[in-house]
């Protein structure tokens, strides 16, 4: 059951990396923010789980900038009526 949250996590991640790449999908759209959101919690609990701390640092990071970025998305969103 863990490699499948893995895999669901890695595959949320590499799709908005291949959207962004290939000019389908936004950097700052709210799908991309989700996407990586979503995939890079699942990974960093894995990673915690695991006591995978260098894994752990980087998924961390990464739904943390998410995170920020859908946050200032919403603020904007709200600002702009």
């Amino acid at each position: 059951m863990d490699q499948t949250f893995q895999l669901i996590g890695a595959l949320l991640i590499l799709a908005a990396f291949v959207g962004a790449q290939t000019a389908r999908l936004p950097v700052q759209s709210l799908p991309s923010i989700l996407l990586n959101l979503i995939g890079s919690v699942i990974l960093a609990v894995i990673a915690l789980i695991g006591s995978d701390w260098g894994f752990l640092l980087l998924e961390t990071v990464w739904a943390l900038v998410s995170a920020w970025a859908l946050v200032k998305r919403v603020r904007n969103r709200v600002a702009a009526g």
